[in-house]
């Protein structure tokens, strides 16, 4: 029997010495990007985008090629993709960016966003050419203006004109806050990004969704990592702070796919959505109930509704507005060769009020 509950992993080594300064960030404070300046035109009443967490590594790499042509069929006017960290493996290095994000992603017809991963932002000590925490990351998403990029091999994609490494996306039907959670295992995030969170949990427009990203997976039943502690104290102590909650989690870091909804005491559910079986080779199962390493989350009200830790795959997020409510669908789609399958459907309804 597998668990069924978020999962903590005992005995872990104190990992926080590995945290990495942050960059300065390339654009002005609250650190926001209208995505119209990215797709003008783009449709007020529905919007469709994917997401994908850890497809970075090259050992194997026909699950990530498989998962971008898959993502490129689904493509519509307006599409994009949002991409959850891990972009390359292991140290976040230029020379890698080339084999690892600009060649396999060259087809995605749409713009990429991102959040960056641990492995993104961590730094190679053996690397001959010496270098800074994100260096290559920030060229890549937090350009000032779009240009070519000197390491993306022969791809024609632009850099992306992200504002900071951490941000918020401002689109016509949903706020999306993208969290940097560093280096360490289970996240860091200090105080300055945790008080620009809580401010920018306060500015978000009632009248859209509210999704929130991050790296690391606060709730996990994995086998690797399990539950960030931190991360969850992180998140809600904000919420608490700010009597703001969102309406939908998701996060990576974890290599496979797992759906857990929260129950706050009010009875409202919030859908927690791990999404790192983007293409790196080791994917994570769920650990069974006989497993000594692990203990359940003692947290009450957090279930696992569905998890596939066998197979790769990516989301698609379909957004619509109708006279009184937002709907967010989100499909699952787990790869099975060269073929996506729909293997888990969720929905989130928010009531909207104009005045």
């Amino acid at each position: 029997m597998n668990y069924t509950v978020p999962v903590l992993k005992k005995n872990q080594p104190d990992d926080s010495y590995k945290f990495q300064p942050l960059p300065n960030p390339t654009g002005k404070y609250p650190y926001h990007l209208p995505l119209n300046e990215v797709l003008p035109g783009i449709n007020p009443k529905r919007m469709c985008f994917h997401m994908a967490g850890d497809t970075g590594g090259n050992r194997q790499p026909e699950a990530r090629k498989s998962i971008v042509e898959q993502m490129a069929a689904q493509a519509v006017e307006g599409s994009f993709l949002y991409h959850l960290g891990d972009l390359v493996y292991h140290h976040g290095e230029a020379d890698q960016f080339a084999q690892q994000f600009f060649e396999p992603f060259e087809q995605y017809p749409g713009p990429i966003f991102a959040i960056a991963g641990n492995h993104d932002s961590d730094i190679n000590p053996d690397s001959k050419q010496p270098y800074q925490s994100l260096d290559a990351f920030t060229a890549v998403f937090c350009g000032n203006v779009p240009q070519r990029i000197s390491f993306s091999g022969k791809s024609k994609r632009q850099n992306m004109i992200q504002p900071n490494v951490y941000w918020t996306l401002e689109t016509p039907l949903a706020t999306i806050i993208g969290l940097h959670t560093n280096v360490p295992k289970y996240g860091v995030v200090l105080a300055e990004q945790l008080n620009w969170f809580k401010e920018e949990l306060l500015a978000a427009p009632k009248d859209k969704m509210l999704i929130i990203c991050l790296h690391h997976a606060p709730y996990s039943a994995d086998i690797n990592h399990g539950s960030s502690l931190l991360m969850i104290e992180m998140l809600e102590n904000a919420y608490a702070a700010t009597g703001v909650r969102p309406d939908v989690v998701f996060s990576g870091h974890v290599h496979n796919y797992q759906r857990f909804h929260k129950t706050d005491k009010d009875g409202t559910e919030t859908p927690y959505v791990v999404a790192g079986a983007g293409g790196f080779d080791e994917l994570h199962n769920i650990a069974l109930l006989s497993d000594e390493r692990f203990a359940g989350l003692p947290v009450n009200g957090v279930t696992l509704k569905h998890a596939n830790g066998t197979q790769h795959g990516f989301l698609k997020i379909t957004i619509e507005q109708s006279k009184s409510n937002l709907v967010l669908t989100g499909k699952y789609y787990a790869m099975s060769g060269h073929v996506a399958i729909e293997n888990d459907c969720f929905t989130v309804c928010k009531p909207i009020h104009k005045n």
